[in-house]
């Protein structure tokens, strides 16, 4: 058997790509995507190894015996492990409940929050391409991880401290927080992995390598499950600052885990195997497509099969042609950007779709951010299964063999998510809120009192009048109005009125673009006047984080201030209220049934659903009590999104795990960094493309927005796969040879290496 000697002096390109490539790439989560395996494969320090060559009839090296004295394990990975969990558990902490914060505590739309929480994501996605050549060509990886993690704990602190009421200013403290936090995180992004895998000698612990990416893999996952679902339990169950939320808790435990991270890393350095930096190829490669373009203008006479080869003097020849290969690969990635459009849209987009669902489960009432725990949940458990299932299932088939077509596939289940994103939107559309518009005015007409009041007046429009029942209201949501506009109102007692109350006319005001209210009550103890109270906006809006809105109107025996209490699993006191109409401020409240009290008298109960904004009329003579419904409930329960996770979840793993590896085995060795940045960058297009949806507003229904995402991204595979019939793979032997055109299918496991007969 043949031996095979690698050697990289000048490049940082082939520590883990010898060994992913002789082993079953371990596949690890990051960001949603599995990119930890590309990184475990690009970045890493100069080499000197001998292998044996392999084939696929023997899967042995040939070893002096010496060689094959078992090394011990290296404990120092147990730190860096410990230490990417903590990393992963605030991350993803932090992120998960970035969109609602941005919408419930800045007060941001939710398209601007979609801009900014996809600005954030995609600056994660940019800032690795620095920390690899911080790490390859300055300052070595240790201590790039080291400083990066000290930033990335500076922007935690800041955005919590920002959560604080009061205390800093909140929007430019976050801004800064996300800033340092991105540059933290996508740093050291392609370092974490890397540094594990250089503790290892290879290829004497290449089995020892391969079971430290699996409990990678499984560090990553367990910090991104835990997080996503204990982070937002922080935000809504625990109460501080006086508000209902407290989401300087949850973001302050992701902070203090970042920190207790840097503790752990720092703790193993006694036992690390740190590199020397030894400069990085992207730079190389940069310079060489730049001299390539430059000389390609300059010597316009000169014909080449190739621009690039107009870099051929200055360069090797055998770095250009690897450069080819690697733009090969490159052009694929270009229709893939949609992908991650839809992807990461599951933190933002189907999050604020999660809130106006109801999540009751039982007893169990899941918060709309905490849905997106599906989707880590899913991978651990949908990759075996592919593996062991789908995968063979495909091979006997004879269908979606080569990577090219997993990949169509997987961008194909991504489109029909968002379409069926898009039937839950229209489920979900009965129970919005309807809001006032440019050219309308809303009104609404509450009866107080404990008899039905007939009302008729110019308003009335098509009908001459219309009845009220008792301590129930009439409502019109779409009057016609341009500016401010006067109406009369006739109100006339029903049966069983007092006698005494007699007819009144009064004037009604609607505004243009406002939902204002009026109520019809007791003018004064024991007079039995009717009256017509001052109008008092509504808000019909629902609340922004999936809770029950509500107010009180109380006709009142006189002008004493009145206290009234919903008491369930928590008390919730509007603050008194006074007149003879007395009209509460608006309070949010838990999904739960209370009783109520009326100046600590029991004077009824009731139960709230998540997304209703309720009304409760209280006559004081009477004790009695009704609820007005002035916004639907939510009642599309929240496991009707489990589908649309599944499916864009197993397209995750047919598109990015077998993304990678198609990358990976048709690149040379050296320019697996080059093929990170490219997916990089994919991932950080991609979420610029959802900025651009969301500021172009090219439809204002978030229904048909889904609609055209997934229109987008079947367009975006038709093109990918047609760009597939016209793709020739190539087979790089452990030589660097290549074969163009194979049609033989590779093994996914040991695509890069051919057969080699002796």
């Amino acid at each position: 058997m043949d031996s095979l000697e690698i050697t990289s002096e000048e490049e940082d390109d082939d520590y883990y790509e010898a060994s992913a490539l002789l082993t079953k790439k371990a596949t690890k989560k990051e960001n949603g995507t599995n990119q930890d395996n590309a990184i475990c494969q690009a970045y890493h320090g100069p080499v000197h190894l001998t292998f044996a060559k392999m084939s696929r009839s023997d899967s042995t090296f040939e070893m002096t015996p010496a060689e094959k004295k078992p090394l011990k394990y290296p404990k120092s990975v147990f730190f860096i492990v410990t230490n990417e969990f903590c990393e992963r558990f605030c991350y993803y902490g932090m992120r998960t409940i970035l969109a609602l914060y941005l919408v419930q505590y800045l007060k941001y739309s939710e398209d601007n929050a979609t801009v900014v929480y996809h600005a954030f994501v995609s600056f994660c996605y940019l800032t690795p391409l620095i920390g690899a050549v911080i790490a390859d060509s300055w300052l070595g990886r240790f201590k790039t991880i080291l400083i990066l993690s000290l930033v990335y704990a500076v922007g935690c602190v800041g955005i919590s401290l920002s959560a604080i009421p009061n205390f800093i200013p909140p929007e430019a403290f976050t801004y800064v927080g996300l800033l340092l936090i991105g540059f933290g995180t996508g740093g050291i992004k392609p370092c974490v992995s890397a540094f594990g895998g250089d503790q290892f000698v290879i290829p004497d612990q290449e089995r020892q390598l391969q079971q430290f990416f699996s409990i990678f893999y499984f560090a990553v996952n367990g910090g991104s499950l835990i997080s996503t679902f204990f982070t937002p339990i922080l935000r809504e169950d625990v109460k501080c600052f006086e508000r209902d939320d407290c989401y300087s808790l949850a973001f302050g435990v992701p902070a203090i885990l970042m920190v207790v991270s840097i503790v752990i890393f720092v703790a193993g350095k006694p036992m690390y195997k740190s590199k020397k930096p030894s400069g990085n190829v992207m730079m190389e490669v940069c310079k060489c497509i730049c001299h390539g373009i430059s000389m390609r203008f300059k010597n316009k006479d000169t014909k080449k099969d190739h621009w690039l080869e107009h870099a051929e003097g200055k360069y090797s020849r055998k770095l250009i042609d690897d450069i080819k290969l690697a733009l090969n690969v490159l052009v694929m990635f270009i229709p893939l950007l949609i992908f991650w459009a839809l992807f990461d849209q599951q933190g933002s987009r189907w999050t604020f779709q999660a809130t106006r669902m109801n999540g009751a489960l039982g007893s169990w009432n899941i918060k709309p951010d905490q849905i997106q725990v599906i989707n880590p949940l899913l991978i651990i458990i949908l990759i075996p299964v592919f593996e062991a299932t789908l995968y063979p299932c495909f091979k006997k088939l004879n269908i979606f063999q080569k990577p090219l077509t997993k990949m169509t596939l997987g961008g194909a289940l991504a489109a029909l998510a968002f379409v069926l994103s898009a039937l839950v939107e229209l489920a979900i559309k009965p129970t919005e809120a309807v809001l006032p518009v440019a050219g309308e005015a809303q009104l609404r007409i509450f009866n107080t009192f404990n008899c039905p009041l007939a009302i008729s007046g110019d308003l009335v429009g098509s009908s001459d009048k219309f009845d009220i029942a008792p301590l129930e209201l009439w409502e019109n949501l779409h009057i016609s109005a341009q500016g401010n506009k006067m109406f009369k109102l006739r109100a006339t007692p029903g049966a069983g009125c007092a006698p005494e109350l007699a007819e009144q006319t009064f004037d009604v005001e609607i505004q243009e673009g406002k939902a204002l209210s009026y109520a019809l009550h007791d003018g004064s103890k024991g007079q039995n006047t009717l009256q017509l109270s001052q109008n008092f906006a509504d808000d019909p809006e629902k609340s922004r984080n999936g809770n029950a809105k509500m107010k009180v109107l109380i006709n009142t025996n006189d002008n004493a201030p009145k206290k009234v209490v919903f008491v369930g699993k928590l008390t919730y006191e509007f603050e008194p209220i006074s007149g003879t109409l007395a009209v509460s401020k608006i309070l949010e409240m838990d999904v739960d049934s209370y009783k109520i009290l009326l100046n600590d008298e029991e004077i009824g109960s009731t139960s709230v659903v998540a997304g209703g904004v309720y009304t409760y009329v209280i006559n004081e003579d009477t004790k009695e009590v009704k609820r007005a419904i002035i916004t639907p409930e939510n009642s599309v329960n929240m496991l009707w999104l489990i589908p649309q996770y599944f499916i864009i979840t197993a397209g995750e793993v047919l598109f990015s795990v077998t993304g990678l590896e198609f990358a990976f085995t048709q690149a040379p060795l050296t320019m697996k960094s080059v093929i990170v940045a490219g997916w990089y960058l994919s991932v950080a297009f991609g979420n610029f493309f959802v900025i651009l949806i969301a500021e172009v507003k090219f439809v204002s229904d978030q229904m048909w927005e889904f609609v055209l995402f997934a229109a987008l991204m079947a367009i975006s595979m038709v093109i990918f796969w047609l760009m597939s019939l016209r793709y020739k793979y190539v087979t790089i032997a452990t030589d660097d040879s290549i074969e163009m055109g194979s049609d033989k299918k590779k093994s996914v496991d040991n695509d890069a290496f051919e057969d080699h007969k002796d």
